[in-house]
Parts: structure tokens; C-alpha cells; sequence
């Protein structure tokens, strides 16, 4: 998309519909490509951490909950408590979570990010943000505004529900 469109029609007829749904095809069409040229920069530490899908969502579930018990990351994880164990082995052998005992609970044990884990998830989220920001320093300033604007609503209608 070389230019901005105008703002659509007030009016929803067939001819405002048909443009509003060629709209959202093209900015999901972009959104694609961008996520492509993203995904092709071997340099993110994703690409050298050798974690499976299931590992890499253990550690981000992690990130966002903390300390949890073997129990509620099953839970979370969407799988028994068997077969968490042996990727939750795999874990702490690359020292990336740690298991330790529940302070109220003995019986219990929490797994949480360890300082290694941390810093790889980190990292992984880092280097999205780092790309973004490169790319957004190559617009000029009456295109940030653009950006920040379009940004502005697509939160707005997420907060909203309608997303």
C-alpha cells in the first residue's frame, strides 16, 4: 500500500460493504507479509533456542503466571500430569524452570522460570519489539501518526469486545 485510503463511507450499502471488506483483506494481507519478513530474520533467538512448541509455551505461561504447581500447568498446558513431567525434565536439564517445594504445601511442587529462562524468553520478546522499532525509525513523522492513529483503534475495538 503505497498511500492511505480515505476513511470509509458513513453509509453501509453494498458498495461501502464491498469496499470495507476489500479493505480488511488488504491490511490482513499486509499483516501477513509483515509477519513473514519478521519470521525470516534468522538472528532471533527463537530460532537458536532448539525448544519444542510445547516447551516454548511452557516457558511463556510461565513468564506470565509465575510460580505454579506441576498440577495447574497441566492444566493450563492442556495435558496430563505425566506427560508434563518428562517435558518439565527436558526443562530443567537445559536449566531454563526449576522445581521447589510449596512453602504450605510439601506435597506440592511449583515450577517456575529460572534466571536463564527468564532471560531467554526475554530475549525472544525483545527481539520482536527490536524489528517493530526498526522498522517503524524508517517512517517519517506524518506516518507514525498514521500508525499510532490506526494502532489507537485497533485497541479500541479490541476493548471493546468486537475483535
Amino acid at each position: 500500500m503505497d498511500s492511505v485510503r480515505p476513511s470509509a463511507r458513513k453509509e453501509e450499502g453494498p458498495a461501502a460493504l464491498a469496499d470495507k471488506q476489500q479493505l480488511i483483506a488488504d491490511i490482513m494481507g499486509a499483516q501477513q507479509r509483515l509477519q513473514q519478513v519478521i519470521a525470516e530474520d534468522r538472528t532471533d533467538p527463537l530460532f537458536s533456542s532448539h525448544l519444542t512448541l510445547s516447551q516454548l509455551r511452557i516457558l511463556i505461561l510461565l513468564a506470565r503466571h509465575g510460580s505454579v504447581s506441576g498440577s495447574e500447568l497441566a492444566g493450563m498446558v492442556g495435558i496430563g500430569a505425566a506427560a508434563l513431567t518428562g517435558m518439565i525434565d527436558r526443562l530443567v536439564v537445559q536449566d531454563l524452570v526449576a522445581r521447589a517445594e510449596d512453602p504450605h504445601d510439601r506435597r506440592v511442587r511449583r515450577i517456575a522460570l529460572t534466571r536463564a529462562g527468564k532471560d531467554l524468553i526475554a530475549s525472544i520478546f525483545n527481539a520482536g519489539e527490536e524489528k517493530m522499532r526498526t522498522l517503524l525509525s524508517r517512517l517519517s513523522a506524518e506516518e507514525l501518526e498514521v500508525v499510532a492513529q490506526a494502532t489507537a483503534l485497533i485497541l479500541k475495538a479490541a476493548d471493546s469486545g468486537e475483535a
